[in-house]
């Protein structure tokens, strides 16, 4: 700790007396200085032991002392040190009963012992303080250092880090979600200071920020009297993560070199470097091509212990599409040749506030699946794929969960009753997202599994969805992929032709059509729902062949013609 005028007091060969303000010795002294001015006050910046003789002084006068000690004591200076024998043989009552009155320590300086000793004996204090604290900053860096290689990881960093601290540290993932606390009660603390977190995860990276305590505002929903000082992880301008510690008091020396080795040691472990990801980007995507290619051995070999638990056990496929703009995206082909090079991973596509980013949707997303992921521990599989992303991920874990929560939560700010051609305006706001998620499977049905992600992607792309699983699909009608335009531009050049014979009122083909279709071709009850006679009906049926030159006997025929009419019915728009 740093000297303080009780430390001073007992100092043996400086030989100093108390003569008012002994119940404030405790006060640390930053430094001691002497000045002779009348008034000093403009030289000082608070904390000083101020060493003075009174040569410039009526040390005897009441009023004057009263008025230099109250400026004294107003600037800060934390004890007063009187020379005797120099000027006055005794330390003059007037300035013991001033130094009383304000309550600010007066310390007797006997002839023997010479201002420079005390200056000195201060610094020595000072010095020896400052190497106290970078040695024990330096033992903590080295105790964080093996916690932090050691198998708990981040958890026993922050359990050492609380101990150095004397206070609690939690650590927050890219999503704002706190992965782990010290000691255990400091979890549901980290918990109410999310919002803090994610207004700090919006500043680039390296950033901190002070909330509760003295230093900075109290949190409305806490009213906590710790001080938490939040720091964002990550060498780049996106945060990996966030940092709290809270205390009950500003860090000192030792406990920010505690802290900052901290920052050093967990960026490491979550900001792996460029050619790490990239290299993991290609294993990744040469392990799903092999899963494509029907080649599950080579996959599993290939994927060793960073993929290989995730083939071990059902797998869902999951393809999200971003389309900027709200603009249709085409089909895409399966992943190409595994020697390409892989497009950047959509959580490291930092752009600048208000930059337009189809693939800001897939960054999300990719965030929530790998951070849940990592909270659990599972294997996921994340490939980059231009504006597309492919996943594999355990089936019924964290990972899928995550991403069910994210569509909940882009559904919620789009509107779930938002039309297909209403999206356009979620687009701008960065929702513009679809997700296609197979049934369960396995290595061997990797390909399957692909071609049921796409067709939950098409669903969910012409529904207006979010997220549509493959499952959804085959309990779900077929009317709904009627809404397409190539769909209604086959409909319509087929039932053309017997819109134009019934626009000259010479019958109503059309409805007569529909009505014996949905009889399954009974001639009186498809009359009779007309409300006219049989051989009327059997005769307008004649007309329909006679004008489309086809055959209502043919089922094919039937089939497509009755597609055409729920194709162009009302209900089906898009």
């Amino acid at each position: 700790m740093p000297p303080t005028l009780a430390s001073l007091v007992h100092h043996t060969a400086l030989k100093l007396s108390v003569l008012a303000g002994e119940d404030r010795l405790e006060t640390p002294v930053r430094w001691a200085h002497v000045s002779e001015l009348a008034d000093p006050v403009p030289y000082m910046e608070g904390g000083e032991l101020l060493l003075i003789t009174a040569m410039q002084l009526n040390a005897e006068d009441p009023d004057e002392m009263s008025r230099y000690v109250r400026r004294l004591a107003g600037a800060g200076v934390v004890g007063l040190g009187f020379a005797i024998g120099v000027k006055y043989d005794e330390v003059p009552t007037a300035l013991v009963a001033a130094a009383k009155e304000e309550g600010l320590p007066l310390l007797g300086v006997p002839r023997r012992t010479p201002f420079i000793a005390i200056s000195k004996a201060v610094s020595a204090a000072i010095a020896a303080d400052q190497y106290r604290a970078v040695t024990a900053g330096f033992e903590a860096q080295r105790e964080l250092t093996r916690a932090a290689i050691g198998a708990e990881g981040p958890a026993a960093l922050l359990a050492r880090l609380a101990v150095h601290l004397d206070g609690w540290a939690a650590l927050y993932d890219v999503s704002g979600s706190v992965v782990a606390a010290a000691p255990d009660w400091a979890a549901r603390r980290a918990a109410r200071l999310t919002a803090d977190v994610e207004r700090l995860r919006a500043r680039p990276a390296p950033a901190s920020v002070v909330v509760g305590g003295s230093d900075g505002d109290a949190a409305e929903d806490t009213a906590a009297a710790d001080r938490v000082e939040l720091q964002s992880l990550g060498t780049g301008r996106r945060t990996r993560g966030v940092l709290a510690v809270g205390t009950g008091a500003p860090l000192g020396t030792a406990e920010r070199y505690a802290v900052n080795s901290a920052v050093a040691l967990l960026t490491l472990t979550t900001e792996r470097s460029r050619s790490l990801q990239e290299a993991e980007q290609r294993l990744g995507a040469a392990v799903l091509r092999m899963l494509l290619a029907g080649e599950p051995d080579h996959a599993r070999a290939v994927a060793g212990r960073l993929y290989g638990g995730l083939l071990d056990a059902p797998f869902r496929m999951l393809v999200a599409e971003a389309a900027p703009g709200g603009a249709a995206q085409q089909q895409h082909p399966a992943p190409a040749a595994a020697d390409a090079a892989p497009a950047e991973h959509p959580a490291d596509a930092g752009r600048g506030a208000g930059e337009p980013d189809g693939t800001a949707p897939l960054a999300a997303l990719a965030d929530a699946m790998e951070s849940a992921a990592a909270r659990t521990g599972e294997s996921v599989l994340v490939v980059p794929d231009g504006e597309r992303l492919i996943v594999l991920a355990p089936d019924g874990g964290a990972a899928v969960s995550a991403c069910a929560e994210y569509a909940e939560g882009v559904e919620s700010r789009r509107g779930t009753a938002a039309r297909p051609r209403d999206r356009g305006a979620a687009a701008h706001q960065g929702d513009d997202l679809v997700i296609g998620l197979s049934a369960p499977a396995g290595p061997i049905a990797a390909g399957a599994a692909y071609r049921q992600a796409e067709q939950a992607l098409s669903v969910a792309r012409r529904r207006g969805r979010v997220l549509v699983e493959h499952e959804q699909v085959a309990a779900g009608s077929v009317l709904p992929l009627l809404a397409d335009d190539a769909v209604r531009a086959f409909a319509d050049g087929m039932l053309r032709a017997l819109h134009e014979h019934d626009a000259t009122g010479r019958g109503d083909l059309v409805a007569s059509l529909r009505a014996w279709l949905s009889r399954h071709g009974q001639w009186d009850a498809a009359a009779a729902d007309l409300g006219v006679h049989r051989h009327t009906l059997r005769y307008r049926m004649r007309r329909v062949e006679e004008i489309l030159g086809r055959s209502l006997d043919d089922p094919d025929v039937r089939m497509e013609l009755w597609l055409a009419l729920k194709a162009t019915g009302p209900g089906t728009s898009a």
